[in-house]
């Protein structure tokens, strides 16, 4: 008769299961959900003065990014600068990638690629 129960606890067990699987990931994302930072004036005016110089030097730049309530952080050089589309390409050693501007949330100076 024990075998019965155990069978029964599982049956029980495995019809719950995916719901509360699903409703700790929810909750787990709603955990980790980080707001977006609010940057004032003075703050974008420096990104954008350090996008720039890091464009024309072809320095590294380090980019931290938001996007769907994280933090994503990127690291290389800009190979172009797309103004239509609000895009910067930043080329890495193992490609490229498109940033928008618009998630950008930090710049920082990396070093020089071609000495300068």
């Amino acid at each position: 008769m024990e075998q019965n129960r155990d069978r029964g606890n599982i049956k029980w067990t495995s019809l719950m299961l995916p719901e509360h699987l699903e409703r700790l990931r929810e909750w787990q994302r709603e955990d980790q959900y980080t707001q977006r930072p609010e940057l004032t004036d003075w703050e974008l005016q420096e990104m954008q003065q350090t996008l720039e110089h890091g464009w024309r030097r072809k320095c590294e730049l380090l980019l931290k990014t938001w996007h769907d309530g994280e933090f994503l952080f990127h690291q290389g050089v800009i190979e172009a600068l797309d103004p239509q589309a609000s895009v910067i390409i930043l080329s890495d050693p193992f490609g490229t990638e498109k940033i928008l501007v618009v998630d950008i949330v930090d710049v920082q100076l990396g070093k020089d690629i071609e000495g300068i």
